[in-house]
């Protein structure tokens, strides 16, 4: 095969009009020649760390809709499904990926359960670290979470963190906040990335440090304009990441909009390419081609250097997605699931409390960190609910994998009115999260899912509608487009019921991640997550 172009080549920063000779997957010739194409051919685009459960689509599924915005390659913590399902999650998420040309490449999830603090079906220890980085489909030893863990020598982590390095596998970072010697010692245990940056200084610090730092913007973090600054100075060292993407923005763009978004900026195209493009292939080492001679023949053909609308998608010489149309066939597979929980009463929502202060979870728009409020309480024969007038509603966080009673509490941000909403996405151990207006409400909202053994849903005074995740309760069985269409239903019916969050069901699935400060509700409790232990609901 042949191809003509405008050949981007980011190491020597310059762009030409050539061709490209591709024999069997590799690129075996590129040579300067006269010609009448305007379109850009480039390296494709890699998600330096991205759970694709959050696209509640099986990997091949994902693959479909990727290739359309030039994506070529993932970097891909299953820690999401091994949460639920332990390794078997991890094997199945490997397998399905094998079935498509795009390259998943997946890692050791290193904090499964991701704290003891909560209940997760499955639990993932040093000597399965060990089984799994031997497999040379496994790349990299996921996010280290448990940053306490690594500061004060828990024993176990650091065996972890001892396999990665006897593997000769990267070490993936997560440690929102972090600053100072805490850092330091972090760093010197051998983690090298980090994706949870939410400050400019935060970033620089640890980029000065010797850290690689992601640029994430997901369908509920988002920190690209908080971070893109330090990309032209930094650029070596930086990367762009999705970390969590649903459905419905995964099919409007991927990638491609972070490097639009960059070049508005001023920023050199070339060092944009370079953190989409090149450093997450070098610092994985990865598989991925990066349009040099030798190279698997993995690139895309883009209109111009300013939006990065994708004609074309190459991977390894074959042509997956060409000018509006994937290639991408779906393929089949068995699903798994772990779901054991039976239907709860109106009555297991009730929190008998004459209390007068409570604490209160307040979520804030684009961030996975949350902030600890005390309020007035507002109560009724006896019991605290909702109080609707001041956007403070009832939370609840159900245990999926055995019958115990439901953890309690009250979040602000949300702006219901009316009904509620739930998922079993539940970051990281996939319990199921619901908020409402009532108790009636959030038991009606918590039973939808129960019977469906997974999904997302939203049940208002009139009507209900469930988006079902059969595979671990977080996966879909269906199409991507099929997926994002019952989404972007559901998504509209938590907004009319009064939601202001820009995507409230993403927001949901973290307010039981207890590793990102401040207040988090667990199945097990109120956690605080700066002093990373249980507090109370009410405040004396």
């Amino acid at each position: 095969m042949r191809l003509q172009g405008n050949i981007v080549d980011i190491y020597n920063k310059r762009i030409f009009k050539g061709e490209i000779t591709v024999e069997n997957d590799k690129i075996v010739a590129i040579e300067e020649k006269t010609h009448d194409c305007e379109n850009y051919i480039l390296p494709g685009f890699v998600d330096a760390h991205i759970h694709i459960e959050s696209s509640m689509l099986v990997p091949s599924e994902f693959a479909k809709i990727a290739v359309k915005h030039g994506t070529v390659a993932t970097v891909s913590d299953p820690h999401e499904i091994a949460n639920v399902c332990g390794l078997d999650g991890v094997n199945f998420m490997i397998e399905n990926g094998k079935k498509v040309p795009l390259k998943f490449n997946f890692g050791a999830p290193s904090c499964v359960p991701a704290t003891t603090f909560e209940s997760a079906g499955a639990t993932i220890d040093s000597n399965d670290i060990n089984e799994l980085l031997g497999n040379p489909d496994i790349k990299y030893l996921t996010e280290m979470m448990n940053y306490p863990g690594v500061i004060y020598d828990d024993d176990e982590v650091l065996k972890k963190l001892s396999w990665a390095k006897a593997h000769n596998k990267p070490i993936d970072g997560h440690a929102p906040g972090l600053r100072g010697d805490d850092l330091s010692k972090y760093i010197s245990a051998g983690i090298t990335t980090d994706h949870e940056c939410f400050s400019y200084e935060e970033a620089l610090e640890k980029l000065q440090k010797g850290m690689k730092v992601l640029i994430r913007e997901g369908s509920a973090a988002k920190n690209f304009e908080a971070l893109i600054g330090l990309l032209p100075e930094h650029y070596e060292n930086m990367m762009f990441c999705s970390d969590d993407r649903h459905p419905d923005d995964l099919m409007l763009s991927h990638i491609n909009v972070l490097c639009a978004r960059a070049v508005v900026k001023g920023i050199d195209v070339f060092k944009v390419l370079q953190a989409a493009c090149i450093n997450a292939v070098d610092h994985y080492n990865l598989d991925v081609g990066q349009l040099q001679v030798g190279d698997f023949a993995d690139f895309i053909v883009v209109e111009d250097l300013v939006n990065f609308k994708t004609r074309q998608t190459y991977i390894n010489g074959d042509l997956v997605y060409d000018d509006g149309v994937s290639l991408i066939d779906s393929v089949s597979f068995k699903s798994i699931n772990n779901f054991n929980c039976e239907l709860k009463q109106v009555s297991d929502f009730k929190i008998e409390s004459f209390a007068e202060k409570i604490r209160v979870i307040e979520a804030l728009e684009g961030q996975l960190i949350t902030n600890e409020l005390v309020t007035n309480s507002k109560t009724e024969n006896g019991n605290l609910i909702s109080n609707i007038d001041d956007d403070i509603l009832k939370m609840s966080v159900v245990n999926r994998y055995q019958n115990q009673n439901p953890a309690l509490a009250f979040i602000k941000n949300f702006g219901l009115k009316e009904g509620a909403i739930a998922s079993s996405v539940g970051h990281d151990s996939h319990n199921i999260i619901a908020i409402g207006v009532s108790d009636e409400a959030v038991c009606k909202a918590v039973n939808l899912i129960i019977e469906n053994k997974g999904g997302i849903c939203a049940v208002s005074n009139s009507e209900e509608k469930i988006l079902p995740l059969p595979i671990a309760g977080i996966i879909s069985d269906k199409s991507g487009e099929e997926v994002a269409e019952s989404y972007q239903e559901i998504d509209a019916m938590a907004k009319k019921m009064g939601s202001k969050l820009h995507a409230p069901y993403m927001t949901l699935s973290f307010m039981a991640l207890l590793v990102i400060p401040s207040l988090k509700l667990s199945d097990k409790g109120l956690f605080n997550g700066t002093d990373f232990k249980f507090t109370s609901l009410e405040a004396f």
